[in-house]
């Protein structure tokens, strides 16, 4: 959705100016391939652009010109007015072969305030961009499935409505606008229609979450186990998921190329379901974050998390991204109000193998240890390195060690065929092995939870033994 406002004090821009907000009042087409497009970068003081950067690039938008001013931002135009009128200016006289030709986004490294939006768009006349608006365009390209489509289309809706309210307070400041003086102005019934927008949205995405927790109440029933991918995105959890599932996702070396849940089964693990979410960025603001929620929930609850971070990251990267991780993990758990002691505590994967020396492993994994996890394991999910050895601390960890389970042939006090057993032990656990002696006593190695086996010793009472 384009975040372009009419000005009133310039001459109107060739472009079709569209106002924020939707309700079914859009000025101009919603634009979701953005591939080709130029764009300024606005900055105050030395600020680290490379993660906007990438973003846009991601988006196939190209940054033709960066442009900085030192000082704190202005609350009202967040770069000073007579720079930006600089701006206004140049893009005005711009002509055939100028760098700025084709430019037809600002973008602004910041989130910035919808006074500052409101403020800048007046003054250049052209779509402007904060943070949270390049990641809202990013999740409108990639969102492709209802679930996705919905969280999007709340936080779009959520940010906009702070953009039209500056807009109504604006328009509505000193003589009474609107259809005859004392009613409600155009933007105020586009307000209004937003709003109900977001209250049906809301409720569709309520049914969704409940859905989302009656298949993990019948998944838990079912005896099998989730694990939980979390994470900065990029940080390669598409990847792993696709190696230990072999189920086909998206796969791409860009920022949010997953944006709804994935489930898939581990390879020869039937019980052990693994989940691919969202990943997380730096600075979302918290409305925008809590439209995600329950796509993030489904790794955050799962029976054991697991926390990916790219080992090829700096140092200071890596110890930034794993506390922010940590603490969004351990926040989010709280607010699902189920009790932390009964999960497993989150472990900790470093991937990426093949792209770091041996010092660079060692540092990271001092840096793992240090903020209190247990020593991370290393793969890579290009080479299959460390892979098996993960597959294996994942049965351990939701199961424990394997059982040896024996089977002892049918007695007067219990008839029931060895068979029917065999197959309780199967829909309770995770069987290695499975042999049949010639008097009829089976021998089995499988994974099992405490309370399975709780079960099957109070079920099957003299016929099983459960070492």
């Amino acid at each position: 959705m384009r975040l372009t406002f009419p000005n009133t004090m310039a001459p109107p821009s060739e472009d079709a100016n569209a106002v924020a907000g939707s309700g079914g009042v859009v000025l101009g087409e919603a634009r979701t391939n953005h591939e080709g497009r130029k764009a300024l970068l606005l900055v105050r003081g030395n600020e680290d652009t490379r993660e906007l950067e990438e973003l846009a690039r991601t988006m196939g938008i190209s940054i033709v010109e960066t442009v900085d001013q030192s000082g704190m931002s202005d609350p009202r135009t967040y770069l000073g007015s007579g720079r930006l009128q600089d701006i206004a200016d140049e893009r005005a006289s711009v002509v055939s072969g100028h760098p700025w030709k084709g430019v037809d986004l600002v973008i602004i490294h910041t989130n910035a305030t919808p006074r500052q939006l409101v403020g800048i768009s007046e003054v250049l006349n052209v779509e402007i961009w904060d943070r949270v608006r390049l990641l809202l365009a990013l999740f409108t390209a990639h969102a492709s499935s209802v679930e996705a489509r919905t969280q999007v289309r709340i936080a779009q809706l959520q940010s906009d409505r702070t953009v039209l309210r500056e807009v109504v307070q604006r328009q509505t400041t000193g003589e009474r606008a609107g259809f005859g003086g004392g009613g409600v102005t155009a933007l105020q019934a586009v307000l209004a229609n937003l709003s109900r927008e977001l209250t049906n949205l809301r409720r569709r995405q309520r049914k969704h979450l409940n859905a989302q927790r009656e298949h993990r109440r019948q998944r838990t029933r079912s005896g099998a186990m989730t694990v939980g991918f979390v994470g900065y995105t990029n940080a390669g959890k598409s990847s792993l998921f696709q190696r230990l599932s072999g189920k086909p996702v998206l796969v791409q070396d860009q920022l949010f190329s997953t944006l709804e849940t994935t489930v898939g089964r581990m390879e020869k693990s039937p019980r052990i379901l693994l989940a691919d979410t969202i990943g997380f960025i730096d600075n979302i603001p918290n409305a925008t974050l809590s439209a995600f929620k329950a796509t993030i929930a489904e790794a955050i609850n799962a029976d054991l998390t697991l926390v990916l971070l790219d080992a090829s990251d700096s140092l200071p990267e890596v110890q930034r991204k794993l506390e922010t991780t940590q603490r969004e993990v351990m926040e989010r758990q709280h607010e699902d109000g189920e009790p932390l002691d009964e999960r497993p505590s989150p472990t900790v994967v470093l991937t990426k193998l093949d792209l770091v020396e041996d010092d660079q492993l060692q540092s990271a994994i001092r840096a793992v240890e240090a903020a209190g996890f247990d020593t991370p394991l290393a793969l890579s999910t290009h080479t299959g390195e460390g892979v098996e050895a993960l597959q294996e601390l994942i049965r351990k960890r939701l199961f424990g060690e394997p059982s040896q389970l024996i089977i002892q042939p049918p007695n007067k006090h219990q008839m029931d065929a060895s068979e029917r057993i065999i197959a309780d032990v199967y829909d309770h656990g995770m069987v290695d092995q499975n042999e049949i002696s010639d008097e009829g006593t089976v021998h089995m190695v499988v994974w099992l939870t405490r309370t399975s086996q709780a079960q099957l010793t109070a079920r099957w009472k003299s016929r099983i033994d459960i070492k």
